[in-house]
């Protein structure tokens, strides 16, 4: 399977976006043959709700939310948190990227489950692991850690407590003792 990027598809998408949210683009990346546009997080769902509106763009799958917490960074200085969104053309065959990036005090961006259902447990898991707020999520609820857990275990700042946690499936076990 080849890696060579659709030239046509790369062009495309970037003129859409300049015609139509220029003000909402920050820039755009290129890194390994992956297209990337860091945007604006108050842009997020008006950009995909056009793009999924789109017959050209043909855009309908959203392979992947992600995220990174760049604390003590230098790229912390657009924002703490990152927020990547994999998006992929089936016509077209092109795969190319969304970032945004939050502050450390409240990082929110809307949710796009409005337009992916893919993105429902995408997001629960990106707000479990890492503390990112979706506005608008029907059910922003932990997914991968204990409903009780306090803070978010993929922070940097969060604290290594060398503990087991204690699971329904094996709460009434003895704790394991931890070398």
């Amino acid at each position: 399977m080849s890696l060579v990027r659709s030239v046509g598809m790369e062009d495309k998408l970037r003129q859409w976006l300049q015609a139509r949210f220029a003000d909402e683009i920050v820039r755009e990346y290129i890194f390994c043959d992956q297209q990337s546009f860091y945007i604006k997080p108050e842009a997020l769902l008006s950009i995909c709700q056009a793009m999924v509106a789109d017959p050209e763009l043909d855009v309908r799958y959203l392979a992947d939310i992600t995220s990174s917490d760049w604390l003590g960074q230098e790229e912390e200085m657009g924002g703490r948190f990152e927020v990547i969104y994999n998006f992929y053309s089936l016509t077209h065959k092109y795969r190319f990227f969304f970032r945004a990036m939050l502050p450390a005090d409240q990082p929110e961006i809307d949710s796009l489950t409005p337009l992916f259902n893919s993105a429902n447990w995408m997001e629960r898991e990106a707000w479990d692991l890492m503390g990112i707020s979706f506005t608008g999520h029907p059910d922003l609820t932990r997914i991968l850690t204990p409903d009780d857990m306090e803070g978010h275990p993929l922070r940097k700042d969060f604290p290594l407590t060398y503990e087991v946690p204690q699971f329904s499936w094996n709460k009434d076990d003895p704790p394991e003792v931890i070398r």
